[in-house]
């Protein structure tokens, strides 16, 4: 688990006065206008205060400390942002990704272990979590409370309750 996740990428200049256009790498300008700090490595250097953010479309404008003109915020294109977990306040039953990956997802009723979370994808209303046996074969779990019982960061455990099938093979219809 990571102390500081990816926050933005610069992506242009927005005006004369040192605002940026950038991509959001979390959940969005609501999220990221919470922090009043960035920093400008995944180690947690170079630490620059927020002077403000808002969404514009699918990016985000935004200004920071330092960068008061057009050639500063020029000089960012292309940078990364970070932000410090420990800044965050996450509502209750939500997770960073981060910490999710590499947890075991084991069933609520046997304890019999599926695999691991390898991946997380939001393509709709609900995350998809893939989940990875020790085959390597890989399988689709949709993260809604019908499935995902108890999620544990700190034993790094997802208990869940798969319906028929979920955690076995796709049967081959050619079969004699």
């Amino acid at each position: 688990m990571q102390n500081y996740l990816p926050a933005c990428k610069i992506v242009s200049t927005h005006g004369v006065r040192g605002e940026m256009k950038a991509l959001p790498l979390c959940d969005g300008a609501a999220f990221l206008a919470k922090f009043k700090r960035l920093f400008t490595s995944a180690d947690g250097a170079g630490e620059t205060r927020v002077l403000g953010v808002r969404a514009q479309g699918n990016v985000i404008l935004l200004r920071l400390d330092g960068v008061g003109d057009m050639d500063a915020a020029r000089a960012q294109v292309g940078r990364v942002y970070y932000l410090a977990k420990a800044d965050a306040r996450l509502p209750k039953g939500r997770y960073f990704i981060d910490d999710l990956l590499g947890c075991d997802v084991v069933d609520a009723e046997t304890g019999r272990v599926y695999g691991q979370l390898t991946n997380v994808d939001r393509p709709a209303a609900q995350d998809i979590y893939t989940v990875t046996d020790a085959a390597g074969g890989e399988h689709m779990l949709p993260a809604v409370p019908e499935f995902v019982k108890q999620i544990d960061i700190e034993a790094r455990r997802i208990a869940v309750t798969p319906i028929e099938g979920m955690f076995t093979e796709a049967v081959n219809g050619d079969e004699d």
